[in-house]
């Protein structure tokens, strides 16, 4: 069973509420997106807000967490209010989709660790189907307000499953959003990549391609480039 909160360097993440709770994935997109000198980022489906609180101690920027589920939407709200940071981030109970309908093109950063189940077992818990099932957030309804919503700067950052990679690049270059960066993340030096972290920009370029892997052969012993990454943020790095 997890814990009810998760301690970082900076601030507390309580997540008794949300269905989803902090893992590494969202962790490990927090600390590799670039915010640079971003001024206005929207984190899309924030949960416990853990990637709002990770932009807001990178940047200076005003941010915007938005989340339909209730409960989630709630944790998000208290773990902004008792952070440091309460003063410019805003949290919304709404759809992406409604959201984007009376949005201007203005965000410099766009932040998302989309569902990404399709068509697959569901959980009895509704709120975990909505937070791991993409029924509410499609691939193309992200990409589609993405591309309506970032500013001509902007960047988007996702990180999702690897096989579906292909997929994601193809989407968002039909909607003229080109891969910029990518990063692939293994469990181990020895097994197969499981997760992507992609960054997209409206500007297309070559697109920068590494590769990160979280732990040694032995159990909970991390590669040094993984704490590098993550240093700000986790308290045993």
């Amino acid at each position: 069973m997890s814990n009810s909160w998760f301690r970082f360097k900076q601030f507390i993440v309580m997540q008794d509420k949300a269905a989803m709770k902090v893992g590494t994935d969202a962790v490990l997109l927090g600390a590799w997106a670039d915010f640079g000198y971003s001024k206005k980022i929207l984190d899309i489906g924030s949960g416990t807000g853990i990637l709002s609180l990770m932009a807001a101690q990178k940047s200076k920027a005003k941010i915007y967490a938005i989340e339909i589920e209730k409960n989630a939407y709630l944790q998000t709200k208290d773990n902004v209010f008792n952070s440091n940071w309460n003063n410019r981030v805003l949290v919304e109970n709404i759809s992406f989709q409604d959201f984007c309908s009376s949005c201007k093109p203005d965000f410099d950063h766009i932040i998302c660790n989309p569902p990404f189940f399709e068509n697959s077992l569901k959980s009895n818990s509704k709120a975990r189907t909505i937070a791991r099932h993409n029924d509410n957030l499609s691939y193309v309804d992200l990409i589609e307000g993405v591309a309506k919503i970032i500013s001509p700067h902007g960047k988007l950052s996702v990180i999702i499953p690897f096989d579906l990679m292909d997929k994601f690049i193809k989407l968002a270059k039909e909607r003229q959003l080109f891969c910029s960066r990518y990063t692939k993340v293994n469990p181990n030096p020895k097994a197969t990549t499981k997760r992507i972290m992609l960054e997209f920009s409206k500007k297309q370029t070559k697109c920068k391609k590494n590769k990160i892997t979280i732990e040694t052969m032995t159990r909970h012993c991390y590669t040094n480039e993984y704490i590098e990454l993550t240093k700000d943020f986790y308290l045993k790095f």
